[in-house]
């Protein structure tokens, strides 16, 4: 693993030394991973797109009076849910903006017809449902959670997520990124992190590039996550992702990271964390797959059959016959995996509700990757 000085030198480390870096952290992946990437079926469930962040680069979130504002009804839900329970996905990703009810009415109002007072009480309750109705599995991306929300959610849920994106407070700014997003400011992220490693919950956070931090800020982002692993063993995976810049939103004319600034942050992260985390790059916002296997991932992430990627729309996933022959030609194969990694199925039940370990035993094979091939 990395210092922190050597961490910081990488950004400009010349041509021969990179390659050196990169290598050793695709050794790193091999020896840990073994030559096998993987990833999840799901079906994605924005059970709202009304928050009361306003990111400079978001298109997701919709404030009430667009056409576009929603809270998905429960039919609705269900309806996508069963379609991708007909389609062989396993994983029912549900993300929601942030507390919405705090800042909107209308939000509020849509709850009061659902019988409910907050988008936390509604999703509890969606997780139920799909639990009881489906094979699937939820796995829930709700932002920011008290002590006791995640306590209520871990019952219904094989793990949780939440992308820390980066923890310098610079850019809470006027004029930069995160202005105006209370859910943003770093300690309560950190937190939130904290809290889930104390509850044992398998966990998803990650890093978002390009939205004007610098390079030591990715990496204090990078090791303040490790640190939470190191106390808790609970961070399954981190996610890079990179900016892709949209119209109509602040950042519309913010450039985006190349492909070499990516890279060098993935070596950078999978050298820098410990190696038991998984590292994930997302497959449908660059599609130069063998440089990210170069730099050391190990896993595509969440690829629905289904549902478009609702955080990047304009962007579709891949075909994952596609991704499985992109990855051969690496000379890796491509496996199908759970919502949850192997290891926390290996571990104690600190990790797993008793009824969610149950319903696992169905649909995981020996070495704890998903049961059936879909392809």
């Amino acid at each position: 693993m990395l210092t922190h000085s050597e961490a910081l030198a990488l950004e400009k480390a010349p041509s021969r030394e990179f390659e050196e870096l990169s290598n050793c952290a695709a050794q790193l992946r091999n020896t840990h991973w073994g030559r096998t990437l993987t990833y999840s079926r799901k079906v994605f469930v924005p059970l709202t797109n009304m928050c009361r962040d306003d990111c400079g680069y978001c298109t997701f979130v919709q404030k009430p009076g667009s056409p576009a504002a929603r809270v998905m009804t429960p039919d609705e839900v269900m309806a996508v849910v069963k379609e991708g329970e007909r389609l062989g996905c396993k994983e029912v990703l549900f993300s929601l903006g942030e507390k919405p009810e705090l800042r909107y009415a209308e939000a509020r109002e849509a709850l009061a017809r659902l019988g409910h007072t907050s988008m936390i009480d509604y999703l509890i309750e969606m997780c139920r449902r799909v639990l009881d109705e489906t094979d699937l599995l939820p796995h829930v991306n709700a932002g920011t959670l008290s002590d006791t929300e995640i306590a209520r959610l871990k019952p219904v849920s094989v793990s949780m997520g939440m992308m820390l994106e980066n923890i310098s407070r610079r850019l809470l700014q006027r004029g930069q990124a995160h202005y105006a997003c209370p859910d943003k400011v770093p300690v309560q992220r950190l937190r939130t992190l904290e809290r889930a490693g104390q509850h044992g919950v398998p966990f998803t956070t990650g890093i978002l590039i390009g939205i004007g931090e610098t390079w030591a800020e990715r990496v204090d982002s990078l090791m303040a996550i490790n640190a939470l692993h190191q106390s808790h063993g609970h961070i399954q995976e981190v996610i890079v992702q990179n900016f892709r810049a949209k119209p109509g939103t602040a950042m519309a004319n913010h450039p985006e990271p190349d492909l070499n600034d990516m890279v060098r942050t993935l070596v950078l992260a999978r050298l820098l964390l410990h190696p038991s985390i998984s590292l994930q790059a997302p497959p449908n916002l660059e599609s130069r797959f063998a440089a990210y296997i170069g730099a050391g991932i190990n896993d595509w992430g969440g690829i629905s059959p289904v549902t478009i990627d609702h955080i990047n729309p304009e962007r579709a996933w891949p075909q994952i016959e596609a991704l499985r022959q992109a990855t051969a030609r690496c000379g890796y194969g491509l496996e199908e995996r759970l919502a949850v990694y192997p290891r926390y199925l290996k571990s104690s039940n600190r990790f797993l509700a008793a009824p969610i370990a149950a319903r696992l035993d169905a649909i995981t094979r020996e070495d704890g990757l998903a049961l059936q091939q879909c392809g």
